[in-house]
């Protein structure tokens, strides 16, 4: 199964944190969502974790974290070489595609490498849907606000460009993002776009925003509009809290 229409879920929304130590983690409200998206029941969803370089710690955590689930897991490695002998063929057989944190710059870049933009371009037309968090919800868009470069706030402008927007993430927990994305937009630097809070997205179907969720009370999207004066309109969104698939039970097996 797939997408009835190119869908982007772009985040500030991960996994639970989960009981065992820092590695620990459990599926989110916002993996099943994915699936839901995708319109499937046995989900099939991989992992690329290159804006942290492909640890084997975090990949190995991933596994443990959907063990038991109904969502079949794969990953996709490009360090050292890539872990599949066909790249295309593997994305392309996924219902949810999911990109984790880290430098977006270094994603983005490695992604270039490997011809990587044009298959997953491709998936996402395909019905597949492309989702993340942090550098893995930049990405998508046309850039950013990054500490890709320096612990000081910087404008990536050079991301895949499926979405024409600017994109802001950890907008309520990291102090300087607000207002760097104002700077950013107002100075021209990076185009109008949007913003999340941690734990929420953005839900883009084609190109348009389509909906913004959350994964509990409280977390929102923005609108960000460059005004004639060069300041920005920041317009909170409509919210949507998105229901827990296992009540009383995170992320158990099922």
């Amino acid at each position: 199964m797939t997408a009835d229409a190119p869908t982007i879920l772009a985040t500030s929304a991960s996994a639970r944190p989960g009981s065992y130590g820092p590695m620990s983690m459990r599926p989110g409200p916002i993996h099943y969502f994915a699936a839901e998206l995708a319109n499937a029941s046995a989900p099939r969803i991989c992992f690329l974790n290159q804006a942290t370089g492909d640890p084997e710690s975090r990949i190995g955590a991933t596994y443990a974290a959907f063990a038991g689930t109904e969502f079949t897991v794969s990953h996709l490695a490009l360090f050292p070489m890539p872990n599949v002998e066909n790249i295309r063929e593997h994305l392309l057989a996924q219902d949810v595609i999911w990109v984790g944190g880290g430098s977006v710059a270094n994603l983005c870049a490695v992604w270039r490498v490997h011809g990587l933009p044009d298959i997953l371009h491709e998936a996402w037309q395909a019905g597949v849907v492309l989702g993340g968090v942090s550098a893995g919800s930049i990405c998508w868009h046309t850039g950013g606000s990054t500490d890709s470069f320096t612990y000081e706030l910087s404008a990536f402008t050079d991301g895949l460009g499926f979405l024409p927007y600017s994109n802001g993430v950890h907008y309520d927990a990291e102090e300087r993002r607000r207002p760097r994305m104002h700077e950013f937009i107002g100075n021209g630097t990076l185009p109008d776009g949007y913003a999340t809070d941690d734990g929420a997205g953005l839900v883009y179907r084609g190109t348009e925003l389509s909906e913004v969720v959350a994964d509990r009370e409280g977390p929102r999207g923005y609108e960000l509009r460059r005004t004639p004066e060069g300041l920005v309109s920041e317009t909170s969104l409509p919210t949507r809290v998105l229901p827990d698939p296992w009540p009383g039970r995170w992320g158990q097996p099922t």
